[in-house]
């Protein structure tokens, strides 16, 4: 059998439903109870084997639908999945060079995951490419190496990520739940909100999961789960870029049933009761100033997939 001329894989964005953040661990990381929710905003990363380059070796391209984001896509070594082709070539006996093309739906330094997840989908592509066989168990641990945000999108769903947010278990849920996400500009640094966390609360305990969530997701009811949204970063996105408050209460005003800060912002989710009114909400939003732009979506959805 031939081996593919390229791959494509199609993989979601997330947003935490909880992120419960604990004190700084010894080796640095924060304990973490994450509850990751894929949504369906979706990056589509497209590997295709380069000879020129040596095995593992990656050039990139990135296109999308908002130049403001794609401008900000690291073309080099730094970015994630240029990392995860590197690194799955020193576990497949035919690894080649790559090129990777990401086209970018997902927002960029958004705290919704997007270089993860490309990260993910090239794990994925690479291995489907080079016909690695490579076992999920397999590819969630190198996720893991990569990032405490990689292996979710691997899995997609809903899971509840303890550790520093890699050790991942399946979360049962009924339905489908409606968001709107609120773009705004310039981003936020992941390193700056946790230092300034652990600024605000030097005494954080050990994070937990919280019953109320689960059994919310559990039976799909969106008004419960709207009332249990809750980020531990959240006071410290809002020290950081304070005009996040405003646009967190116009979403409330404007009737979500659910609004925070997705992961370490500056994106902001809101929950809305059905797709009519995430139309509708997003529209508000918009209207109010408070944010740059607005993109709806719903969830859960499955993780990297093979298209």
């Amino acid at each position: 059998m031939n081996a593919p001329t390229s791959v494509t894989v199609r993989v979601p964005a997330k947003v935490n439903l909880r992120l419960a953040v604990g004190p700084v661990r010894g080796d640095g990381y924060h304990g973490l109870v994450n509850v990751f929710h894929a949504v369906s905003l979706y990056d589509e990363v497209t590997v295709s084997p380069r000879s020129d380059l040596a095995p593992g070796q990656a050039v990139l391209s990135v296109d999308g639908e908002r130049p403001d984001h794609v401008a900000r896509v690291p073309l080099d070594d730094s970015n994630l999945a240029a990392r995860a082709a590197a690194l799955l070539a020193r576990h497949v006996p035919h690894a080649t060079g790559v090129h990777i093309h990401v086209h970018k739906a997902i927002p960029v330094a958004g705290g919704m995951a997007g270089g993860s997840a490309d990260a993910a989908a090239a794990l994925v592509a690479c291995d489907a490419l080079w016909e690695g066989g490579t076992p999920r168990e397999r590819l969630l641990e190198l996720a893991a190496e990569l990032g405490s945000d990689v292996a979710f999108p691997l899995i997609g769903c809903t899971a509840v990520g303890t550790g520093r947010g890699e050790q991942l278990s399946p979360l049962p849920v009924q339905g489908t739940f409606h968001w709107v996400f609120a773009l705004v500009d310039g981003g936020l640094s992941t390193a700056k909100v946790f230092a300034e966390y652990d600024r605000l609360r030097p005494d954080a305990p050990e994070p937990t999961l919280d019953d109320a969530l689960v059994a919310a997701l559990a039976a799909g009811d969106a008004r419960r789960l709207g009332a249990a949204l809750t980020n531990d970063l959240q006071p410290a996105a809002l020290a950081l870029r304070p005009e996040l408050g405003d646009l967190l209460e116009a979403g409330r005003a404007a009737g979500a049933l659910g609004a925070l800060v997705s992961g370490s912002g500056p994106t902001c989710a809101f929950l809305a009761e059905s797709a009519d009114h995430a139309r509708e909400l997003a529209a508000a939003l918009r209207a109010s100033g408070t944010c740059a732009d607005t993109v709806t979506a719903h969830g859960p959805v499955p993780g990297a997939t093979v298209v």
